[in-house]
């Protein structure tokens, strides 16, 4: 399912959420302009990777940037390409706004980078040994659906549906269409674990959607309910 919209207006216009999708972009763009060495030299200065987070290897002098601890941080800006990095916006600007709204701008940039953090935990703890740098702000987006779906589980979600060539487009209730991205994130952790590999850091998703629902409780107005009876219009 391709989500397209959302029926959800927030009330406040989400300055955090357009910050962070145009600094994905700016970091982007900057990556585009590196040469091919170049970009995979700052994949593995500002990527995640677990070996060296854990302790279990170091990066060469030169590619010591930042901080260990920051790459946690950094990672979350830094896409593989162009699909990652559309596919990542897309989901945070359907669905970033409302949950903004819903805990005001302060809070929302904390509970993102936090649900980053559990991600990259997630994953790093999965394989604590892996030299693969982790990169993209999947596991921190992945947080903040899970906020949306007990948040406006009953907000309606345009979704497309491709069928072959054609795009079935329908409306379904939220927790259907997150309730689904989840468990498709789990088979896909699954599946990868029992493969022995794979290039999609699926655990991280996992680990940023279950932060999210962990954190809302904590971060959310205290007039904003949660998993409310009838759908906010």
């Amino acid at each position: 399912m391709i989500p397209l919209r959302d029926d959800n207006p927030a009330r406040t216009t989400p300055f955090v959420t357009w910050a962070l999708i145009g600094t994905c972009v700016v970091v982007f763009l900057w990556q585009s302009l590196l040469s091919d060495p170049g970009a995979q030299r700052a994949v593995l200065a500002l990527g995640a990777i677990p070996a060296v987070l854990f302790g279990h290897a170091e990066l060469a002098d030169d590619l010591v940037w930042v901080p260990t601890w920051a790459t946690v941080i950094t990672s979350m800006f830094l896409h593989g390409g162009w699909m990652h990095l559309l596919g990542n916006m897309l989901y945070l600007w359907i669905f970033g706004n409302n949950v903004e709204d819903a805990m005001g701008y302060g809070r929302f940039v904390f509970f993102y980078l936090l649900c980053g953090v559990a991600a990259v935990a997630a994953h790093g703890f999965s394989d604590p040994e892996s030299a693969v740098p982790m990169i993209g702000a999947s596991g921190a987006i992945s947080g903040v659906l899970g906020a949306y779906l007990l948040l406006f589980p009953r907000a309606r979600v345009l979704v497309g549906l491709p069928l072959g060539f054609y795009l079935h487009v329908v409306k379904l209730p939220a927790y259907w269409v997150l309730a689904f991205w989840f468990v498709l994130q789990l088979i896909s952790a699954a599946l990868t674990s029992a493969e022995g590999g794979g290039g999609v850091a699926w655990l991280a998703h996992v680990g940023g959607f279950m932060a999210g629902m962990a954190l809302i409780p904590l971060f959310k107005h205290r007039s904003v309910p949660l998993w409310p009876g009838t759908r906010r219009r």
